[in-house]
């Protein structure tokens, strides 16, 4: 599938020409301010995260500030420079990787207790989808968390978007064993009031180890 320019990864354009405005935008809101409603589910021992389509990098950043391992997987090349600029003091592992493939995270050979997929899912097709959380699942720990957001409102100029509903990622996720335990709408912090967001948190079967949960900072 071939997007507004070759090489692009399918669901990112739009992103690379507006780049310097959008780093503005996304970091001008605060990582508790956008995981408001799943923060209290996050790992709060040091845990290992993957975040995908990191854009400007605010997230990873603070988790990273947190003292969790954190991969940041951005495939837009500009907005991965704007973080790697903005967040050079972060421990983060940058990769350039796509869904619904993430071909680059799974040579990795890595688990992950904390997967997070802000902002992402609404550009993949039916087909991308149902790829994608395959993939997506099986890169959790027993017991590992994977939170989700999903826009709904009118499509910015340039971008490619599609609306899904929470109700069909619950069931797209059921049947990869994943159990929703938070699933809440809000509205849109940036974008107008004609936008607003469902909000997933997802439960890998099995249990965290004990030193995953109990390990000092």
């Amino acid at each position: 599938m071939t997007g507004l320019h070759p090489g692009r990864a399918s669901g990112t354009e739009g992103y690379g020409e507006t780049a310097d405005v959008l780093v503005k935008q996304y970091e001008s809101v605060s990582f508790a301010e956008v995981h408001r409603d799943t923060l209290a589910l996050f790992p709060t021992a040091p845990a290992s995260v993957l975040d995908i389509g990191a854009g400007t990098g605010r997230d990873a950043a603070a988790l990273a500030a947190m003292g969790h391992a954190v991969v940041a997987v951005e495939p837009t090349a500009e907005l991965r420079a704007h973080g790697q600029r903005l967040h050079a003091g972060a421990a983060i592992d940058w990769i350039d990787d796509a869904l619904p493939e993430l071909v680059a995270v799974h040579a990795l050979g890595r688990r992950f207790d904390l997967v997070l997929l802000s902002a992402v899912w609404m550009h993949l097709d039916e087909a991308e989808r149902t790829r994608a959380m395959d993939r997506v699942a099986g890169l959790l720990q027993p017991g590992g968390l994977m939170t989700l957001s999903l826009r709904h409102g009118p499509v910015p100029a340039g971008r490619r978007m599609f609306e899904v509903s929470a109700a069909e990622t619950r069931a797209l996720a059921a049947r990869h064993g994943l159990e929703t335990i938070h699933d809440s709408e809000r509205p849109a912090l940036l974008g107008g009031s004609a936008v607003w967001w469902s909000v997933l948190a997802l439960r890998a079967p099995g249990r965290l180890k004990a030193a995953r949960r109990s390990a000092p900072r």
